[in-house]
């Protein structure tokens, strides 16, 4: 009786073991309808060190706490970028309380005439007054500029990795090759001005990144960032992001197809700007089903050039 049971055993195990293996090779056999596109898109930008504004010479936007207080704030800068396709001072932002929603349940940029409404949106709210998340136009104009005495600039590569069977492309930093053993978004670290004074990382920065891709209306094209501080981005010069201020990683998307203006078929610019303001963290995040190229080398002002 022992020896059949022993014999019914072994055999079950070889028929669960056929079955695995079967399972996986199935597994494998799925084909990838996404497998004609690159696996990785590399993007190039230019990252600006700024010293803190305890420092002399230092940024006074630069480790500076809103009067508000830290949070994610709205309206720091205006919808359309200027002559050189930068951002404009819009005011000192009005601190966000509650989060604009699109029907997926997607953070949104708050109401703009240029934006479709769609079915499902959810309204948030800001606070009416003013939150002090900036000090001056002038002082913002240096945020994206090499500025001498101010800034200095080198150039900055990312990695986006497209996620297996799919067409979203990914860079985020907590699994990035180069920037996963940094404990968050940190590019600078030990160069430029070097690092923040009494600690072994750089959190005074900016990051700006010009990029095009082709419009494919209907084919669901997303862009999303999660991070902080400050994050904004335009697309054919219109602000489609806004994470303004001083706060913990926040999030918030993009459906191109909500761009009505867009033609399809059609090459437009994205152009982003991220601002690294206060030691306590550094996090940054992109998921997109846009094919990103970088439109052109950016320019440097490094301090040996």
């Amino acid at each position: 009786m022992g020896t059949r049971i022993n014999t019914m055993l072994a055999a079950g195990t070889l028929i669960a073991a056929a079955g695995l293996t079967a399972g996986l090779a199935g597994a494998k056999a799925t084909p990838d309808s996404f497998s004609g596109l690159p696996n990785t898109l590399t993007l190039t930008g230019v990252v600006r060190d700024m010293q803190e504004r305890s420092v002399t010479g230092g940024h006074p936007d630069f480790e500076r706490q809103p009067s508000a207080g830290f949070a994610q704030y709205t309206k720091m800068v205006a919808d359309d970028l200027d002559a050189d396709s930068k951002p404009v001072m819009r005011s000192t932002g009005n601190k966000l309380t509650s989060d604009w929603r699109d029907a997926a349940g997607r953070n949104r940029l708050d109401n703009r005439s240029y934006i479709d409404a769609r079915t499902g949106d959810r309204n948030g709210a800001a606070a009416t007054t003013l939150g002090g998340a900036l000090t001056t136009a002038t002082n913002l104009s240096t945020w994206f500029r090499d500025t001498p005495g101010v800034n200095l600039s080198q150039p900055l590569a990312l990695t986006l990795v497209r996620n297996p069977g799919t067409n979203t492309y990914t860079f985020n930093d907590r699994t990035d090759s180069n920037f996963s053993s940094l404990g968050g978004f940190f590019p600078i670290n030990g160069e430029l001005f070097g690092n923040s004074r009494g600690n072994d990382r750089n959190f005074h920065f900016t990051f700006e990144l010009e990029t095009e891709f082709v419009f494919e209306r209907g084919t669901g094209q997303v862009f999303t960032f999660t991070g902080d501080d400050d994050v904004w981005v335009f697309v054919d010069n219109k602000l489609v992001i806004d994470i303004g201020g001083v706060h913990s990683a926040k999030s918030q998307s993009i459906d191109l197809d909500r761009l009505g203006w867009l033609a399809n078929g059609r090459s437009y610019k994205l152009k982003f700007f991220f601002a690294e303001r206060h030691r306590t963290a550094s996090n940054f995040r992109i998921d997109t089903t846009l094919r990103l190229r970088t439109v052109e080398a950016p320019t440097t002002n490094h301090l040996y050039d």
